[in-house]
């Protein structure tokens, strides 16, 4: 069996070549070319490779750490899951430690051939232009997601200002009010992030930035559901809400991630990890959640089914950020991720450009 995510193929071929795809069909309608050498994956699932737009680290590692084998180590743990694309993310921290890690994170992305619950508030910054253009050009334009409090002031400039790069302009980390997101909107905002997680609460006379989100069709938006960050209920509400195609799982996970209980770095400050939860003083800082745990997760707390699920897992982060033409789906033209599935959707093998058939 094989999910696009958007169609089911019975007995599925697909055809690769040098890492990318050349056909998806059945081998009811095309025999194996001749040629081709075959893998078999017997009665597995195929879909394309999960995609993890807010990822802090794992393998005991963050990803603004200056360690060469920081990302490797990531990457190889992620793999295990399924993930074949993930965006990493930096947290708040001086200004000289977020540039440092910027330009490793590109001088990364440029050697290969594509790429928050807790901040300290001494680090955080006035939003300003000149103060973006600087993270932009640290990024040497590899900038993809950024994350903002509308009410905050100067946010609105960035938003519009960012959005015209061809930014995702997130909403997040924000007690702004209904007024305030809808401007935002306007400016050019169009997802959230973490749902639920660091906003401020929904009420019917209040409803805040939670009133958009929930409400508006043409916003995507992001949760963690690992069942500790928001209640299997509301991630079942959120779905509804939001529609299978406007939902995306993220893990938000820290370098506790694939580890034993312990102490971890999350950023330039020191987390405890108990029982799966992440801590920092008495908040939650980040998870050990990781993708395909999230994708059973949500097909659990919400009673999706499997394409339902694997679309907030790959097609929609895709979308969000703007690679859906190259990942997030399994079609002609697109790269050769994918992910094989057994019967419990945990994952057997994941397969990058190719390579791991």
């Amino acid at each position: 069996m094989l999910y696009t995510p958007l169609e089911r193929i019975e007995r599925p071929l697909l055809v690769i070549d040098d890492g990318v795809i050349v056909d998806v069909t059945s081998r009811a309608r095309r025999p194996v070319p001749s040629k081709a050498r075959l893998v078999d994956f017997g009665d597995s699932v195929l879909a394309p490779g999960f995609i993890d737009i807010h990822i802090h680290g794992g393998a005991g590692h963050d990803v603004m750490e200056s360690d060469p084998e920081a990302l490797p180590c990531v990457e190889a743990l992620l793999l295990k899951h399924g993930v074949t694309s993930y965006f990493p993310t930096t947290v708040t921290a001086p200004l000289d430690v977020t540039f440092g890690a910027l330009d490793r994170l590109a001088r990364t992305i440029e050697r290969k051939t594509n790429g928050d619950c807790v901040h300290p508030p001494e680090h955080l910054l006035k939003p300003t232009l000149p103060l973006f253009e600087r993270f932009w050009q640290a990024s040497r334009g590899h900038l993809k997601m950024i994350t903002i409090a509308p009410e905050v002031e100067g946010a609105q400039e960035i938003i519009r200002e960012a959005s015209q790069r061809g930014v995702c302009v997130s909403l997040g980390h924000s007690d702004a009010d209904l007024g305030t997101a809808r401007a935002a909107m306007a400016a050019g905002a169009r997802h959230a992030t973490h749902t639920f997680n660091a906003m401020r609460p929904l009420s019917h006379r209040d409803p805040g930035i939670l009133g958009l989100v929930l409400a508006n069709t043409n916003m995507s938006a992001d949760i963690i559901a690992d069942g500790i960050h928001v209640d299997p209920a509301v991630v079942e509400l959120f779905v509804k809400l939001k529609g299978p195609e406007r939902a995306v799982l993220i893990t938000d996970a820290t370098s506790a991630t694939g580890m034993p209980d312990g102490r971890y770095r999350l950023g330039a400050f020191e987390l405890e990890v108990k029982n799966g939860k992440c801590i920092l003083g008495d908040k939650l800082a980040g998870s050990v959640l990781t993708m395909d745990r999230a994708l059973r997760n949500v097909m659990k707390f919400a009673n999706l089914n499997l394409q339902q699920a694997l679309r907030t897992a790959t097609l929609n982060p895709a979308y969000v950020v703007g690679i859906s033409g190259q990942q997030g789906g399994l079609a002609p033209g697109a790269d050769a991720d994918f992910v094989v599935l057994n019967q419990r959707h945990e994952v057997i093998r994941t397969i990058v450009r190719g390579l791991g058939v």
